[in-house]
């Protein structure tokens, strides 16, 4: 068994129809006798797929097809409706890069701060600092408070502390487009390492250029279920001949 391993996995989200934000409404449609009713939305539905060692499975399809779903399932945050989630060794999950972050402090503090959420030892952060410096391109900057950063500043040191990190198990959900071309390069340079080094990856991206070159395998989501999967280039046609018929469905409707 790879280090992932998912048997028919669904997962099933309870939308209320009518939203309430405050107690007063709550108790009043209570008190009114408004029962707050609901519309169930899958999010996935019957997914069974297995990452290997050395593996980069990338994940297409539309917004609102499941992706993100899919990765936060495999990470732990979401638990499934139904099936079965089998992951070995450590997980880092590139997906909400910089939780924890906070304004106030540097960014020397935060590469500490977000180094522990992650699990690292403050030993291992020391040890690793000056090349978390370098690889985020932020020597000058790291006393400043984060405050001060722009939205990509964040980005980038949030994924060059994590990139320290010794995974088993990587998930990425967009955010290779961080920062410039140079930048992104060497993001995607990364990931090709933590490839060679045998660790199993799953990529989340609307660039195909990306998914072409990290990606071994695919995997076509649409409405919450498999599409297609199998060789990246294959997968992407099949993703642009399924996002042109929905298109023109939905032109049709109108």
């Amino acid at each position: 068994m790879g280090p992932i391993e998912m048997r028919r996995v669904s997962k099933l989200f309870r939308i209320p129809h009518e939203k309430r934000t405050t107690l007063f409404s709550v108790v009043g449609g209570l008190l009114l006798g408004k029962h707050q009713t609901f519309e169930d939305f899958w999010a996935l539905r019957d997914i069974s797929l297995a990452v290997g060692e050395g593996e980069v499975l990338g994940v297409v399809g539309r917004n609102g097809s499941g992706k993100s779903t899919l990765l936060r399932i495999i990470g732990n945050i979401y638990q499934p409706t139904s099936g079965t989630v089998s992951v070995r060794g450590r997980i880092i999950p590139f997906i909400e890069l910089g939780v924890g972050f906070q304004d106030e402090l540097s960014g020397r503090e935060n590469v500490y701060l977000y180094g522990s959420i992650l699990g690292l030892p403050k030993r291992v952060i020391d040890a690793n600092y000056k090349a978390i410096v370098e690889f985020a391109e932020l020597k000058d900057f790291m006393d400043l408070p984060l405050k001060d950063y722009s939205s990509g500043m964040n980005l980038r040191l949030a994924f060059a502390t994590a990139t320290i990190a010794e995974p088993d198990v990587i998930l990425i959900d967009e955010v290779l487009a961080v920062g410039d071309a140079e930048f992104q390069k060497k993001c995607l340079d990364k990931m090709e390492d933590f490839r060679r080094r045998s660790r199993a990856i799953v990529f989340v991206s609307h660039d195909a250029a990306q998914v072409k070159r990290l990606c071994s395998r695919a995997v076509l989501l649409s409405h919450g279920r498999e599409h297609a999967c199998g060789e990246p280039s294959e997968v992407l046609a099949g993703y642009a001949r399924l996002a042109s018929k929905e298109e023109k469905g939905t032109r049709a409707t109108r």
